[in-house]
């Protein structure tokens, strides 16, 4: 539904991934190569699936991660996020590049919302978007930290994706056959960055998403910076793109309260492993001491549940409410939350287990 709405060049930036999208599509294979053993005659009447991440009470193991310019995928964008998360009882993130602004969002759902942010070069922004958060109620500081220049997305160099829109003439064409999309754009509010109003213009083209990893991100982001931050923030403070066992213990050392294991979706390293493989052993080195999340490739719940029987506490969605987004707004979210809900409780049920912490590694066969 989301393809045949979406011109093809927005279509491509939610689908698409980094060089030969191997990454991309290992994320969700990864999956297929463990098997779930199920145990029968449990009793499994009611099923608490229910968890506690960060500090944060969700009414099922899996949030809504923030990923940016929802706007552009439907006029609701973070507003159907927000909305459809809270009916829901769960997390969901508000990005650095979100088009609806935190504070908004926050006045939507009174239920866990994390701000995803990245490090600039100017630390006094950093300093600002921090207390912007605190100051609109936001429990947890996520910090994005695989990003620190944007991945080879090679399906929006064919069109000339860019924002703002610098299209070329594939990309034009692609917009032109798809007429109901112009027409919702532009008879709704202007498009925006409210996170960074004054950093990024939108109307005159003073600098591009593309420019902003480029020219306003730091690469020389350290871990004494990071420290710097948490111990400035001094909440829950998690770190989003971390892969390693070595950079995990480094996390929890620095007072970190929960790390995401994450690829980014495969749209930054192409060839990077995947989280669902890196899950076990990070567990084990620092699971007793700092809160593992993971995403990337996540659409059943039987995913989730592979998931949490490795140790994740909480897993975080994607693609997996984008493309509902984009065909239905709030009510394709509401929609794909649903179905996710009835597929965990399911899943849950037929595996013999009452609550989430009755998965266990016990329950999984690795093929070879």
């Amino acid at each position: 539904m989301a393809k045949q709405r979406l011109p093809r060049p927005i279509f491509n930036y939610i689908d698409g991934a980094a060089d030969d999208e191997v990454t991309y599509r290992r994320n969700r294979a990864a999956f297929d190569d463990c098997d779930l053993v199920p145990n029968v005659l449990r009793g499994v009447t009611n099923v608490d699936m229910s968890v506690t991440v960060m500090g944060q009470k969700l009414a099922m193991p899996v949030y809504c991660s923030p990923t940016a310019l929802q706007r552009l995928f439907h006029h609701q964008g973070e507003r159907a996020v927000a909305a459809a998360a809270a009916k829901y009882g769960t997390m969901f993130g508000v990005s650095s590049l979100g088009t609806v602004s935190l504070e908004e969002a926050r006045q939507i759902s009174n239920g866990p919302q994390v701000y995803q942010f990245y490090f600039h070069k100017d630390r006094g922004l950093n300093r600002e978007m921090m207390a912007r958060a605190k100051q609109a109620g936001v429990e947890v500081m996520m910090l994005t930290v695989d990003s620190i220049t944007g991945g080879n997305r090679e399906r929006d160099k064919r069109t000339g994706f860019a924002i703002p829109f610098k299209l070329n003439l594939a990309g034009i064409t692609q917009f032109a056959v798809k007429p109901s999309w112009a027409i919702n754009y532009y008879t709704h509010e202007r498009f925006k960055l409210p996170q960074l109003d004054g950093h990024v213009d939108m109307g005159g083209g003073a600098m591009s998403i593309s420019r902003y990893f480029t020219e306003m991100l730091d690469p020389a982001m350290s871990w004494d910076d990071v420290a710097e931050m948490v111990q400035h923030w001094g909440g829950q403070f998690c770190l989003k793109g971390i892969m390693s066992v070595e950079d995990a213990r480094r996390a929890a050392e620095i007072g970190c309260t929960g790390i995401v294991l994450s690829n980014h979706g495969g749209r930054q390293l192409d060839g990077s492993r995947t989280a669902f493989d890196q899950l076990a052993e990070i567990v084990d080195a620092v699971g007793d001491r700092i809160d593992v999340m993971m995403d990337g490739g996540v659409q059943r719940g039987t995913h989730v549940l592979k998931a949490l029987s490795l140790g994740a506490k909480a897993v975080g969605l994607g693609r997996y409410y984008l493309f509902p987004l984009a065909a239905a707004g709030q009510a394709g979210v509401e929609r794909a939350l649903e179905l996710m809900h009835i597929e965990i409780e399911r899943g849950m049920k037929l595996m013999g287990c009452t609550s989430v912490n009755e998965l266990t590694r016990r329950n999984l066969r690795f093929r070879q």
